[in-house]
């Protein structure tokens, strides 16, 4: 047993967490660089005499786990107590960190937790803690200072044996450019090492437990790969009768024979769930040559291997030889399965290549790819829309990804694009009329006319119903970044339907930011609660803020209404911080509630939509917690990788919108 009742450890600090850089290495004088690792994150805290607790991301006890790290400061530190933050990690045969080393010997950990302690040693997989950051030192709190000085002090800390304890190398910005290299470089070689990609933290940033606050940014690297399907698993809980994931599999590049590759249970559309069973055709047995591990396959349907798919993935784990971090694409019927080989060297390679903007050799500027029962032809993937180098290809992947939750939200509401064909920055223009070039599946509605954007005859616009993953692969393709949806819907025969839902949106006037409507929320939460409303918010994706609820109207007017008269009575209430007029000269040091966003012509940003700013962040729903807990702007602005981890976690928030509720009389 490694603890000792006479160490008095420090107290556990939640680890601070990296934000997505949106697909743009930062660069500059003010950056330092790591690794980003695939391991356990880990809180090593050290008492004065050497007494050693790890803890997991999560708060999870980690020392009987890995007794050899725990052992390793026996005689103390020599410094004090000590709080280190870093990452558990193993290394294959060849000295790249390799996450399934871990996960098999976690696994091997579990199986005999209950055998007595030195059963459960596995020094087999040795392990090793990389720290990156010092919390405390003696009694001297860190948390406060600057990273360059936390890193200073990391780096005197003793490691006396650091083949199972040692500090993860920082490169600095001037120190890559003395070497006449470039953060790319960098990440290139990460590649070529097999890391994830690398983490970029301000020099000057404090440490800030449990947040994202913006001063680690992660760029990790992301991959696809065509994938033979061999097996599927049903689904649980809300995915109940429906498929859970699939098996994967391809060729080796060197037998050919049908190797497994892990599986895959992210990025499907809810139609994708329904419908793929019934196009796989069952087996008795496995199809591959070596049978995957016992603990994958439990409550598999084995099937045979005629199906190819597509997959993301950020890392291919060699010795074991798995994806990880995978996300399903959609189908590939334009490949035959004996083409599919699993990743290689020359892959690996070829991806070094992307990461140092070097464009790979004969690729087309145009493509076919199958999305779900459609094909379609999408073009200039790597074309960057956004100024930061987000591309086409990274805006689809989004949507792709995100269709399963968006779509119900632009379900039967007609769709004003905003298209960026030259990307932000160049020239944008909405687009009402349904696109020249459509195809025919395409679902439109037409619609009477309010203004004078009318192109299918007198009066009458032909708008997007976007209402399945091919349309919405479509209009990425076309650079619309931007979806905008009124609050009804429309019914049979192209018939408006009345607004089954009001939307209050809150505009910083100059001198606030999303902070102060954070604050109006608040308050708009209550008075809506009270009239038996269930408020749900959401950021713009910009500056400001939406606040929905769902109701039961007959009148188109109803909507409109209510919101105009709870934004006139907050302005009166609080005139200093509110207004309920458009006019400009009366919005600084004020939130606008723009009540007239329920006006049957306007529409407003979709939930979950992005937005065509300077970096590509995403309209995203919020917990009340959020709002209440915001203070700086930057708590609230989320990145497309944020939004799907986030769904993930938290599924869609904007889910009770579908549970409409009549507003009580006023």
């Amino acid at each position: 047993m490694v603890r000792k009742a006479s160490g008095r450890v420090p107290g556990w600090v939640e680890p601070m967490l990296a934000k997505s850089d949106a697909g743009r290495l930062r660069s500059g004088p003010e950056w330092v660089y790591e690794y980003k690792l695939d391991g356990y994150r880990c809180c090593l805290r050290i008492a004065a005499d050497g007494t050693t607790v790890l803890t997991s991301r999560n708060g999870i006890d980690f020392t009987d786990e890995f007794p050899e790290l725990a052992e390793v400061y026996e005689g103390g530190t020599g410094v004090g107590a000590v709080v280190l933050d870093g990452e558990i990690v193993t290394y294959d045969e060849h000295g790249r960190v390799e996450f399934a080393l871990l996960q098999e010997r976690r696994g091997r950990y579990r199986a005999h937790a209950a055998a007595p302690k030195r059963e459960t040693r596995f020094d087999d997989v040795a392990v090793r803690f990389l720290a990156f950051d010092l919390l405390r030192e003696g009694d001297t709190p860190l948390l406060h200072r600057p990273l360059v000085e936390r890193r200073e002090r990391l780096a005197e800390i003793p490691m006396p044996d650091p083949y199972r304890v040692a500090v993860l190398r920082a490169v600095g910005f001037d120190e890559l450019a003395a070497d006449r290299r470039t953060p790319q470089d960098l990440l290139a070689t990460a590649a070529a090492d097999g890391a994830e990609g690398l983490v970029a933290k301000l020099r000057d940033a404090s440490y800030s437990p449990g947040k994202r606050p913006g001063a680690w940014l992660k760029h990790p690297l992301v991959r696809t790969q065509d994938v033979i399907l061999c097996g599927w698993r049903p689904g649980r809980n809300r995915l109940t009768g429906s498929l859970g994931g699939l098996l994967l599999g391809a060729h080796d590049p060197t037998t050919g024979d049908l190797v497994y590759l892990g599986d895959v249970g992210t990025g499907f559309s809810e139609r994708e769930r329904r419908e793929l069973p019934a196009r796989l055709q069952q087996r008795a047995t496995h199809p591959f040559a070596v049978a995957p591990p016992r603990e994958d396959v439990r409550g598999v349907s084995w099937v045979e291997p005629e199906l190819v798919g597509e997959v993301v993935y950020r890392q291919f784990t060699r010795g074991a030889g798995r994806l990880r971090h995978t996300a399903w694409r959609g189908l590939r019927d334009d490949l035959d399965p004996a083409e599919v080989a699993a990743p290689s060297t020359a892959a690996r390679s070829a991806q070094a290549r992307v990461e140092r903007d070097e464009p790979p050799v004969g690729t087309a500027a145009r493509v076919t790819v199958q999305v779900e029962s459609r094909r379609l032809t999408i073009s200039n993937l790597d074309k960057p829309l956004y100024p930061c180098g987000f591309t086409k290809g990274e805006v689809i992947h989004y949507y792709s990804r995100i269709a399963p939750i968006l779509l119900p939200h632009l379900e039967n509401r007609p769709v004003t694009l905003i298209r960026y064909p030259d990307g932000v920055g160049g020239e944008q223009f909405y687009e009402k009329n349904a696109p020249n070039g459509k195809p025919d599946w395409l679902r439109t509605a037409h619609l009477p006319s309010t203004g004078s954007r009318s192109g299918r005859g007198p009066g009458v616009i032909e708008y997007l119903l976007l209402d399945d993953l091919p349309g919405l692969v479509w209009v990425a393709n076309l650079a619309a970044l931007e979806l905008h949806v009124p609050q009804w819907a429309v019914g049979g025969g192209d018939r408006r339907l009345a607004p089954d839902r009001v939307v209050f949106d809150l505009d910083p006037g100059p001198g606030t930011t999303i902070v102060e409507c954070a604050r109006v929320a608040e308050h708009l939460h209550d008075v809506l609660t009270a009239d038996g409303l269930g408020p749900v918010a959401c950021t713009s994706g910009g500056k400001g803020m939406q606040i929905y609820a769902a109701l039961h109207a007959d009148d188109p007017a109803t909507a409109a209404a209510y919101a105009k008269t709870v934004a006139e009575r907050f302005a009166a209430e609080s005139p200093d911080a509110v207004t309920a007029k458009m006019t400009k000269a009366l919005r600084t040091g004020k939130v606008l509630i723009d009540w007239s966003q329920n006006n049957p012509a306007k529409t407003t940003i979709t939930p979950y939509s992005l937005r065509g700013r300077e970096q590509p962040t995403v309209a995203t729903p919020l917990t009340w917690d959020e709002v209440r807990a915001c203070r700086h702007a930057d708590q609230l602005v989320f990145a497309p990788e944020d939004v799907l981890d986030r769904v993930e976690h938290h599924g869609d928030l904007l889910a009770r919108l579908a549970h409409g509720a009549a507003l009580r009389a006023r």
